[in-house]
């Protein structure tokens, strides 16, 4: 099920880099940041409201937990800025390069509490694969 809801993660986002351009030609790409983001605003107080979800208590959480938010907004910020140089197919393959190099980095070294998951040599071949179909979508 994880699977399925990760591509489905995959599939939404490329589909909200598509809508956020073109809202970012529009409007600009701050002030398209402000409506996205308050779009998102009032649908997350909606699903809330709907699901009658309360806040659970937030003492103990590390202050760089919060920063998650701040890096959704330079997301947005930066593919609305790429978006319309590179299109939503170079700009989400890129995306997920430097995702896969992070998430990579982080389980390594086990960053923010999470388990360490060691790097070998068999995700070299991973790497290798996706840096040459991102050169071949570069041809033109």
């Amino acid at each position: 099920m994880n699977y399925l809801i990760s591509i489905f993660t995959g599939a939404i986002l490329a589909i909200m880099i598509s809508l956020n351009g073109g809202v970012s030609t529009t409007s600009g790409n701050y002030a398209s940041s402000v409506i996205i983001h308050f779009v998102g605003l009032i649908g997350i107080i909606a699903v809330l409201l709907v699901t009658k979800s309360k806040f659970k208590n937030l003492k103990g959480i590390p202050f760089y937990m919060f920063t998650g938010g701040l890096i959704g907004i330079l997301t947005v910020l930066f593919t609305n800025a790429s978006f319309s140089t590179l299109g939503v197919s170079l700009t989400v393959s890129l995306s997920l390069l430097g995702q896969l190099i992070t998430s990579l980095v982080i389980d390594h070294f086990g960053y923010f509490n999470l388990p360490v998951n060691k790097f070998d040599n068999k995700k070299i071949l991973g790497f290798i694969i996706i840096i040459i179909g991102i050169y071949v979508m570069t041809l033109q």
